[in-house]
């Protein structure tokens, strides 16, 4: 896209230094730094799995389903793991099977994360706190939520097992970057 290592960094609040870390592998992200890389870069989500360790053999019936052993998956610095759930990348959808381990969280407290698109979430086991704006709420196995993703918004583990949530992000692809992002 024609943007430095340091323009990026610049605009979305990092050092230079950690936007090459990231690239290079030698540091994880937080979810909040990823969500700021995308979206400055006009990307989804879903096109970070690209690169993820392949399975030894390509998603099977027709690449229509994706076994587990099969999930690319990104671990990020704050103890949260993404699954990509699709055999390949979805243009305007990310679809993903997360983890957030014991004490993790999404971003700190003063960091919440805003991009494009709409969120669909179902907490499979454990506890999930969510702040969205001005409201928190707190999610059990079975409770779901969704809200617009321009809401500034958290995620953490509450209590002493993992939470494990099914996230679908609608509309984070094709539209102008925003200033806040």
């Amino acid at each position: 896209m024609g943007i430095s290592v340091r323009g990026l960094a610049d605009r979305i609040g990092v050092s230079p230094s950690l936007v090459s870390q990231i690239e290079t592998g030698k540091v994880n992200p937080s979810v909040g730094t990823l969500v700021a890389i995308t979206t400055e870069l006009e990307l989804s989500l879903d096109v970070l799995f690209a690169d993820a360790a392949a399975s030894p053999r390509a998603p099977g019936e027709n690449g229509m389903v994706l076994h587990p052993d099969e999930r690319p998956e990104l671990q990020l610095e704050t103890g949260v793991v993404w699954y990509r759930l699709t055999p390949r990348h979805e243009e305007d959808v990310d679809f993903l099977y997360v983890i957030y381990e014991v004490g993790s969280e999404s971003c700190a407290v003063d960091a919440m994360m805003v991009h494009r698109g709409r969120e669909y979430g179902l907490v499979l086991s454990g506890k999930l706190g969510a702040t969205i704006g001005f409201d928190s709420y707190e999610l059990k196995a079975g409770d779901s939520i969704v809200f617009e993703a321009r809401s500034p918004h958290r995620f953490w583990t509450i209590g002493d097992e993992p939470a494990v949530v099914i996230w679908t992000i609608i509309g984070r692809a094709g539209e102008a970057r925003q200033t806040f992002d």
